[in-house]
């Protein structure tokens, strides 16, 4: 297979061709809250994030599950094998954090691609460098004792990975419910609403359908965080 990149190709116009005739570009769609795969699944594909938001968590022995990346969409996961370079099962607990539309291609394809192609690789080495540093950040925010500490830098990492920008600061462009947030740093939907009332109060968010605005993250990281 051999593929023509520029550094203006999308990746996910790239993706598609990945397998040739094998491969058939179709999209999947996964509801919010639905599993994409579970740690310990053979892992035999490689997903390509069209819409909507994937958490990625790790699940611990004692039932704790930990969030260790919220991906955006142009995002590709489930690449464990491509990077140990043998076959290997599922680390992550894959699940979709909002509706979701993904592409996916058998790993062996993407292998192929890979090695006929080093652009293709820049490609893929590129998303995946945003993905190590997100998950960073996400261990940083969960290394926090106070869940003010903790909320205060998983919308900081939303804003810069979701947000956009606009008069009144920046929009999470994220339908968040209270749980959801909860699930994500460790804690429980009544201390995440209380948090999020304070921190409204202060004029520091705003929340309209389910979509929250910082309205200053530079004044909301140095005082909370």
């Amino acid at each position: 297979m051999n593929l023509s990149i520029t550094q203006d190709t999308a990746l996910a116009s790239v993706f598609r061709q990945i397998g040739s005739s094998s491969f058939s570009p179709s999209v999947q769609t996964f509801e919010r809250g639905e599993t994409i795969f579970f740690p310990g699944d053979p892992a035999e594909r490689v997903y390509f994030l069209l819409q909507g938001a994937v958490k990625l968590s790790r699940v611990y022995e004692t039932g704790e599950e930990i969030t260790v990346a919220l991906l955006r969409e142009n995002t590709v996961f489930g690449v464990l094998s491509l990077i140990t370079g043998q076959r290997s099962d599922r680390f992550y607990h894959a699940v979709a954090f909002t509706e979701v539309d993904l592409l996916s291609a058998p790993i062996e394809e993407v292998e192929k691609s890979l090695r006929n192609n080093p652009e293709l690789s820049m490609l893929m080495l590129k998303s995946l460098s945003s993905r190590i540093l997100q998950t960073e950040m996400m261990i940083e925010t969960l290394a926090h004792g106070d869940m003010a500490s903790r909320l205060v830098s998983f919308l900081l990492i939303l804003c810069r990975d979701f947000g956009v920008p606009g008069a009144n600061g920046i929009t999470i462009d994220l339908k968040l419910s209270h749980q959801a947030i909860a699930e994500a740093i460790g804690s429980t939907r009544v201390t995440v609403t209380r948090l999020l009332v304070e921190l409204r109060d202060k004029s520091m968010i705003s929340i309209y359908k389910k979509k929250i605005t910082v309205h200053d993250p530079v004044a909301l990281s140095k005082q909370f965080t």
